[in-house]
């Protein structure tokens, strides 16, 4: 069984590797924030806002060491060996342009791009955001 990384990334007390520039970062604790009722969300606000997130890859490629679409989770093994988070602790990313990103299960990294606040369908469930990728690199602690 796959172990839990020792740390997640709720709190963002990491550091990009390589910072985004100019692209404001956005915590798990601001997305949790979105619920299915109808209270204002500080997460409802990003929609349509390009931002930077850290998280955990799932890809959702079978057969490739680099993958143009995933499932971004604050932390490791989310949805592998254990159940999924909720919803709104899920960001489907689809990379632009053709990109691709190097897969892994349990290395941090922090994507940016435009992110929307819509409910996606994923093998996994729902997912109430989904994001287009600019970037994908690594997240230090």
């Amino acid at each position: 069984m796959l172990l839990l990384a020792s740390f997640s990334l709720q709190g963002g007390a990491a550091r990009a590797a390589t910072p985004t520039a100019g692209v404001p970062q956005v915590s798990w604790s601001t997305l949790k924030t979105l619920t299915a009722d109808a209270k204002p969300s500080p997460a409802k606000a990003l929609d349509r806002k390009t931002v930077a997130i850290p998280g955990f890859m799932v890809p959702l490629e079978d057969d490739a060491e680099q993958v143009t679409e995933f499932l971004l989770v604050p932390f490791s093994g989310a949805c592998i060996h254990v159940p999924p988070p909720p919803p709104n602790q899920m960001v489907y990313v689809k990379l632009r342009g053709g990109k691709k990103a190097a897969m892994s299960f349990t290395q941090p990294i922090i994507v940016s791009g435009q992110l929307h606040v819509s409910t996606v369908q994923s093998p996994y469930g729902d997912v109430s955001f989904n994001m287009d990728g600019d970037s994908v690199k690594p997240y230090e602690q």
